[in-house]
């Protein structure tokens, strides 16, 4: 016997920006600056890193040119429709592309095609976060490129969806008061969500400790506007490993490491103490792991180890800070499901991580059926739509 899965809502799916993206919502003044894309050669580099540079001749993809850097797609996160071993380390066009990837129009097809019926993507060239905005040069025009990704993201890729598709927001990492203020333009047109680093500080920003407090005015912004703050595995642009030596497989197999570290940060720096209606998200996360870490930090507290640095603020264990707050997002994690209740249900949410290589699509909804098959029925409910529509407060269902 399989479940019945109502239609989903996708906290955690991605775009592929489309070629015109900046040269059409830039200002003029900037857009020959602005990111653009070009034809060019490319060649494979057999080391660690990013896995091929521009060259003088060989085989041509498409890359995005913006300052000095020089960015192609990788296969691995533009691969929805293709077989395992066709996902390698080269570059994706966007002649090899599914359009689903980079228009609206075929995204909501494909959303169709999986059962899904709204969806929250995050980005690709300006990576998770923003970061390529943040590490640019020209400031001036970072910010421009920021504003005009968000504005093309409300207007053109959600804005004829019929509320399908839902905005996610990105802002300036570089200036907290100019962050804030683009949380509250955003806001004002119904923009819930905002993605942000899972751990700040290993891009050289300040982290949520820090004794000055400099994130307040973001997070207050956050707070006052309901924008959940959206952390995606991979936004402090790293992922642990254990050796130099180990293969990919290792790195991919503990990604959740770094949302288990940020889950630590937000519970243990006070900042949920001290702005009691922020909510915050952990996207791509997979939940297995919540439980533990519930466990432990409220062990760290109950012992007030004197050189363990708690803030005064947390008076309170510090999962309780957790219910209706703190969301988990998975998109394959039996061992998660079967956790829920330690979990806490109503804090899990569903993805279909479409078009990245660990997509489920089109198969989201078989492997919904089967994974929650013992499930009761309400409980599925809230893990594969209400909780995303209470955390984003979406409306409960689509107009027309």
């Amino acid at each position: 016997m399989t479940a019945e899965i109502p239609p989903i809502i996708s906290v955690d799916d991605h775009v592929i920006e489309p070629p015109h993206l900046w040269h059409e919502w830039l200002p003029g003044r900037y857009r020959e600056a602005g990111p653009r894309v070009v034809r060019a050669p490319y060649e494979m580099v057999p080391a660690d890193g990013w896995p091929f540079r521009m060259a003088a001749s060989g085989p041509e993809t498409d890359w995005w040119v913006y300052e000095d850097l020089r960015y192609a797609v990788v296969v691995g996160m533009a691969s929805a429709g293709r077989k395992p071993a066709e996902i390698g380390k080269e570059p994706v066009g966007y002649d090899q592309m599914r359009p689903g990837f980079y228009d609206p129009g075929a995204r909501l097809a494909d959303m169709d095609v999986n059962h899904v019926e709204r969806s929250l993507c995050f980005p690709t060239f300006p990576r998770f976060c923003g970061q390529t905005f943040y590490e640019a040069k020209d400031k001036e025009l970072a910010l421009a490129c920021v504003h005009a990704y968000n504005n093309w993201m409300v207007e053109e890729w959600c804005g004829d969806s019929g509320g399908r598709l839902i905005p996610l927001c990105l802002i300036p990492l570089w200036d907290i008061e100019f962050a804030a203020a683009e949380v509250r333009r955003n806001a004002a047109r119904g923009v819930r969500a905002v993605a942000f680093s899972e751990l700040p500080a290993k891009l050289g920003l300040p982290s949520l400790h820090d004794a000055r407090r400099p994130w307040d005015p973001l997070l207050r912004a956050c707070e006052e506007t309901a924008t959940v703050v959206c952390m995606h595995i991979g936004s402090s642009s790293q992922f642990l490993t254990t050796s130099a030596d180990a293969p990919t497989s290792v790195r991919i197999a503990i990604t959740a490491v770094n949302s288990q570290m940020a889950m630590a940060d937000w519970l243990l720096s006070g900042v949920l103490a001290r702005f009691p209606a922020l909510k915050v998200a952990f996207s791509e996360s997979q939940i297995g792991w919540m439980p533990y870490l519930f466990e432990r930090v409220d062990r760290v507290w109950r012992m007030g180890n004197a050189a363990s640095g708690l803030p005064p603020e947390i008076t309170e264990p510090p999962s309780s800070y957790v219910a209706g707050r703190v969301y988990g997002c998975f998109f394959e994690d039996d061992f998660g499901l079967a956790s829920r209740h330690a979990i806490g249900v109503d804090q899990i949410t569903f993805e279909s991580d479409y078009p990245h290589q660990d997509t489920t699509w089109p198969n989201t909804r078989a492997y919904a059926e089967q994974a929650m098959k013992d499930i009761p029925a309400a409980d599925v409910e809230r893990i594969v739509r209400t909780n995303a529509i209470r955390m984003l407060e979406l409306p409960p269902s689509l107009a027309g």
